[in-house]
């Protein structure tokens, strides 16, 4: 059931082969959806999730609107590193955009992976420096760099991006208008031509 997962664990840590069954007994799959929570603000997040495949949109409300702070995608990993370590309450929304499959493991059981083998500790390690090297690249896009510049980013990671979310969200994560945001995609496309 946790094969992309194995295979996905396997590419990050070589030498795994050992250690992959352990995923059966320590991680869960959950299917999501479209629009449905994984985790809602003001709850605990207790956990860490894979998306094996689909879409999350990472999102807080602030005066009653919603702003998209990051969509992910497959092969990504997701929390709210706030909550996680101390059981604080979350800020953070993460909803499915599509259909999506998770496999998540709970923080008690994550700590108890580790615990059973080192290869997994350094996994963590590496997998929480992707998420917080992606945190980096997300605040520094957003200091320095124009809507437009961001979508060709977003298009040149994601390129079916507008074929799997709708454009309100894009536009959201964006910071601007749908509208502007078809006068941005227009002028990229007439680049192209």
């Amino acid at each position: 059931m946790f094969e992309k997962l194995k295979k996905y664990c396997e590419c990050i840590v070589p030498n795994m082969a050992m250690e992959l069954e352990l995923i059966d007994d320590y991680f869960e799959e959950k299917k999501l959806k479209k629009k449905e929570f994984l985790l809602q603000d003001d709850k605990i997040c207790n956990f860490v999730a894979f998306i094996a495949i689909g879409s999350i949109r990472h999102f807080h409300i602030k005066d009653g609107v919603e702003r998209t702070c990051y969509i992910s995608f497959n092969n990504s990993w997701i929390t709210y590193y706030q909550s996680l370590p101390h059981s604080s309450m979350g800020k953070i929304n993460l909803q499915a955009i599509e259909d999506t499959t998770v496999f998540f493991i709970k923080q008690k059981n994550l700590t108890n992976l580790y615990k059973e083998s080192s290869k997994y500790e350094t996994f963590g390690r590496l997998m929480a420096e992707q998420v917080a090297q992606r945190a980096i690249e997300i605040a520094m896009s957003l200091s320095t760099e124009k809507p437009e510049e961001r979508l060709q980013n977003l298009l040149e990671k994601e390129p079916f991006v507008f074929q799997r979310i709708p454009q309100k969200y894009i536009a959201n994560f964006l910071g601007v208008s749908p509208e502007s945001l078809s006068r941005i995609r227009k002028r990229i496309v007439l680049r192209k031509v």
